[in-house]
């Protein structure tokens, strides 16, 4: 069994102390072990950072962004290595794992223009011989808190854009599959970037602890649970440092009578089984207008989720991998039980699984569950309250669009929605009012591309800034007005006690 340490100043550390085992979710068993910094290592990455700060500031834009050309050429090489770490630490279908790590590359191939972002604006003679201008300034060592579902894209979320601005970072990633952004910070070393502008903590609470009340970090990235969420953002909100903290979801798809139920049951399919249903943009909830469409919705799911294939993630024609640990799927499988004790129809009970193999040994003690569904959901049940994060989709049956976009609005998640019509009226009646800061329509999951921000509202973001894309910019910079005169020789002021104006 392996073991990983931490990425610090630009060298691999073993690290000291408490480590944890990382699984193999398709077969239960342990294959590496990976270190939980103390303190003092969590405050060596941050003293990396630092240190490396006044020098990375002040390289040219253009010097950072053929960096940034040059880690984008060489995660396109690289790609089915860190696409296999994934896979064999979170569990994930291989063409998945691929996914996820283009949509990343999408954020480096945004932060490759960041000479053209970091453009200020400037105005001339605001005033009798006087010009204005704005600037953009890093902020200095910032850190990223990451989660176990997107190893490698949400990372980059945060760290190529906040390193093309100018800052330094610290990066805590997920303990439960740590080796995709341990290969990545090598790598992102191999395209140039100088040691300690980049640096890898692996850890735990004690970790985040540090990063949290360390006065030297000045910002805080953050994507988890909803709970986490608001308490990091609180805590390193009253420790003085700017927070973006990304929180759970509870996204519905409204199904309209006009629709194309063959076209919404292949797009519910990826959208609420895919990644085994570990996404927070992930359909859980289907809002079926109508009996009729109801019963047609739940008639075609059923019918794909017999034939779907469930298994090790690295065999070919596998369409859903397992659960990340064991303890995820023991709390999934207690909130399908609830769903039948509170009355809800289990039309498919994904617990009878028969797990396709593929020739891998030791699947038997892997961490599977097939798709479950249920109709007939209610708004009281737990399965319809809590975020799952596991492959079970609830269909709730409502008379109208207006009691369904009520249904949503009334949830404390805003992250994600989508609505399968061919009424235009009535997607842009529902895209203008909906209370959801993602919105689909015919597209069951609308993750903003690279160039525009990713950000839910409600419970599901606090923060005002929400991540990449423009917003990006905005969270790791500070914004410098300077007004500039140069007097004319020979011309003298009067004094003037009034306040200056044009």
């Amino acid at each position: 069994m392996s073991h990983i340490g931490h990425f610090i100043n630009g060298v691999l550390v073993a690290g000291t102390g408490r480590t944890q085992p990382v699984y193999n979710p398709a077969t239960g068993a342990a294959v590496h072990d990976v270190a939980l910094a103390s303190a003092d290592e969590t405050r060596a990455g941050i003293s990396a950072a630092e240190a490396a700060f006044p020098a990375w500031r002040n390289t040219p834009p253009g010097k950072r962004q053929q960096i940034m050309f040059k880690f984008k050429q060489l995660l396109e090489e690289r790609a089915n290595d860190i696409c296999a770490l994934i896979t064999d630490e979170h569990g994930k279908v291989l063409p998945d794992a691929m996914g996820e790590l283009l949509r990343g590359i999408e954020v480096v191939d945004y932060a490759c223009g960041i000479t053209e972002v970091l453009k200020g604006e400037y105005s001339k003679n605001v005033g009798p011989a006087i010009d204005s201008w704005s600037e953009f300034h890093p902020l200095g060592v910032v850190a990223g808190i990451t989660p176990f579902n997107f190893p490698a894209m949400v990372p980059m979320w945060m760290f190529p854009m906040a390193i093309a601005c100018g800052n330094t970072f610290v990066l805590k990633p997920s303990e439960r599959d740590p080796s995709a952004p341990m290969l990545i910070a090598q790598i992102f070393k191999e395209a140039g970037l100088p040691d300690g502008v980049f640096n890898v903590v692996n850890g735990d609470k004690e970790s985040v602890d540090t990063l949290l009340e360390d006065k030297r970090v000045q910002a805080v990235s953050f994507v988890g649970s909803t709970p986490i969420a608001e308490s990091i953002y609180q805590r390193a909100s009253a420790n003085g440092k700017r927070v973006q903290a990304l929180g759970g979801a509870k996204n519905h798809a409204v199904v309209m009578p006009d629709a194309d139920i063959e076209q919404v049951a292949n797009a519910l399919m990826g959208a609420a089984y895919g990644s085994c249903g570990e996404r927070c943009m992930a359909i859980s909830v289907a809002v079926c207008v109508g009996d009729q469409v109801a019963d047609q919705t739940v008639a075609a799911l059923a019918e794909r989720l017999k034939t779907m294939k469930v298994g090790p993630g690295t065999v070919d024609g596998q369409e859903m991998g397992p659960v990340v640990t064991r303890a995820s799927l023991d709390r999934i499988l207690s909130l399908v039980g609830s769903g039948v004790t509170q009355g809800a129809s289990l039309v498919v009970d994904g617990r009878n699984l028969e797990v396709n193999a593929g020739g891998v040994a030791g699947t038997e003690n892997g961490f599977f569950l097939g798709g479950c569904l249920f109709d007939n959901v209610t708004t009281e049940m737990d399965i319809y309250q809590q975020e799952i994060f596991g492959p079970v989709l609830c269909v709730v049956r409502v008379k109208n669009l207006h009691e369904a976009m009520e249904l949503i609005d009334d949830h404390e998640y805003g992250n994600g929605t989508c609505l399968f019509t061919r009424d235009g009226e009535a997607a842009r009646y529902f895209s203008d009012n909906i209370k959801v800061g993602m919105v689909g329509i015919n597209v069951p999951l609308p993750v903003p591309v690279a160039y525009h921000s990713f950000g839910g509202w409600k419970r599901s973001l606090f923060g005002d800034l929400s991540a990449y894309g423009p917003d990006s910019v905005r969270f790791y910079t500070r914004r410098k007005t300077v007004t500039q005169r140069w007097l004319t020789n020979g011309i003298v002021d009067r004094t003037d006690f009034s306040f200056p104006s044009q």
